[in-house]
């Protein structure tokens, strides 16, 4: 029998339609999701503004560390069934979603670690006569009601990345996932709940009709917004948020590598495969435009595009599968309309290029397309890599940077002088040396600029964007 999941939001009393969520391999139907209405959005609104506003009702840190301890060993003791349901409703292959999920107990450890460092500064007075007699220093409070609105691609460890941080300081939390992916969502908020945060901390649904997510983030209640998504609804969602509400945009880019003349191509090679292949190239910061000296750019990419053809696509629950499925049939169609224009361009397709069924694509190298092509010039998303000649490094950098887009880049170079001087010229906020652009920690700062974001994430960095600093000021004749 199919599992059915309510929305996880104490005292609703109606829902709209029921959300069918199935799987992107073979489709089939694997749960099904009560979606709220615009009652239930006040409901939850209201639960969580109410807390925020009571102090008295406030989570002190050393219940908060408890319950996020508490979260991640029971995470720890159901580590198989969260990868295999990651897997099954999101289409990540088994080998990584157990990746994920083991990112994802990290990352509640992260809060917890953050969470025991988390302090105020002192401001310093008696420097004038103005400040005499005064001691000054800030404290962190919680901003208010978190709204956090989630991705497909990683549907475990995203939501992690937003809820880990609001609990860790105090926040309520109303998160809304990807329609595609809420399982994995709520299965971590009954964790917290089994942990022993109250219900209405933290609350999860789903939502079908826009005007309804968009009454969700846009509500004046909202403390801080974040968003993890398509560049087109997030700057769509910024632009109607309340007065006040603060947030952060994580949207896509178009991540572009340079490959120097000197680089080691044996040790690139399946560094670029992986960053680009990986998850069916559905991330954000996943390798897409190579740009390769002239010199080897050919053999770079006929030997990537053999490594290509050997990766095994195919069921995302299986052992043995390395790349799996688009989320969506319509990406699929997408991502075939792409190819083919650039192949009617002229492109050179030295391996993939077509789709193997409703629900998965070849892996795709394509030589040399025109820089004006869609594949050239918009976020892929999905299983192709590009590769580009260049003679002058000058012009590969301008092409590199020429986007609206810009997330992490990387640079493949044995000569240390030549790889600091492109990292300092690419419009990214990362530069990984001798590795791909989808590397990521999760302690580490993660940012787009230019239209790929706003604000910066990375579990301390959330932390941050969620609490203010309330500066106390004492004035004594004694001090």
């Amino acid at each position: 029998m199919t599992e059915h999941y309510s929305l996880m939001v104490p005292g609703i009393t109606s829902s709209d339609a029921v959300l069918e969520v199935k799987a992107p391999y073979d489709g089939s139907v694997i749960a099904t999701v009560d979606t709220a209405d615009s009652d239930g959005v006040e409901t939850a609104l209201t639960n969580a503004y109410n807390l925020f506003r009571d102090r008295k009702t406030w989570l002190e840190p050393e219940r908060r560390i408890e319950i996020l301890e508490k979260s991640a060993l029971i995470m720890q003791s159901r580590f198989e069934e969260l990868a295999v349901e990651a897997a099954r409703e999101g289409g990540k292959p088994l080998l990584d979603s157990r990746v994920e999920v083991a990112r994802a107990i990290d990352g509640v450890k992260l809060c917890i670690e953050h969470l025991r460092t988390n302090a105020g500064e002192e401001i310093p007075m008696g420097l004038n006569a103005a400040s005499n007699n005064r001691l000054a220093f800030t404290t962190k409070e919680p901003i208010g009601v978190v709204v956090a609105v989630s991705a497909f691609n990683h549907p475990l460890n995203l939501i992690v990345h937003q809820v880990g941080p609001a609990v860790a300081t105090g926040c309520p939390v109303i998160v809304k996932p990807a329609e595609d992916t809420p399982l994995s969502c709520f299965r971590f908020v009954e964790i917290l709940r089994e942990a022993g945060l109250p219900a209405e901390w933290c609350q999860a649904l789903t939502v079908t009709d826009l005007s309804v997510a968009t009454q969700l983030v846009t509500d004046e209640r909202v403390g801080f917004f974040s968003f993890i998504g398509s560049a087109k609804v997030g700057w769509m969602l910024r632009s109607k948020l309340a007065p006040g509400t603060r947030c952060a945009l994580e949207h896509g880019g178009a991540a572009p590598v340079i490959v120097t003349e000197d680089a080691d191509i044996e040790n690139a090679l399946p560094i670029l495969l992986k960053g680009g292949l990986y998850h069916a190239g559905q991330v954000c910061v996943s390798v897409q435009r190579i740009f390769v000296h002239e010199s080897i750019a050919e053999d770079l990419a006929l030997r990537l595009a053999e490594m290509a053809r050997q990766l095994n696509i195919g069921d995302p629950t299986l052992e043995e599968t390395e790349i799996g499925p688009l989320i969506r049939a319509a990406e699929v169609n997408r991502i075939e309309t792409w190819v083919n224009e650039a192949k009617a361009a002229g492109t050179k397709v030295l391996s993939g290029g077509n789709r193997l069924s409703e629900s998965c694509y070849e892996c795709t190298v394509l030589y040399e397309p025109p820089e004006s092509s869609k594949v050239s010039q918009n976020e892929i998303f999905g299983p192709v890599i590009n590769v580009y000649p260049y003679s002058d490094l000058d012009d590969a950098i301008n092409r590199a940077n020429v986007l609206p887009v810009a997330f992490q880049a990387s640079v493949f170079s044995q000569n240390i002088d030549t790889a600091l001087g492109i990292s300092k010229r690419m419009d990214a906020s990362a530069v990984m040396i001798n590795d791909h652009t989808a590397f990521r920690v999760d302690w580490m700062p993660f940012a787009g600029l230019k239209q790929s974001g706003l604000g910066v994430g990375g579990i301390p960095h959330t932390m941050h964007d969620m609490q203010i600093d309330k500066m106390l000021v004492m004035r004594s004749n004694a001090i």
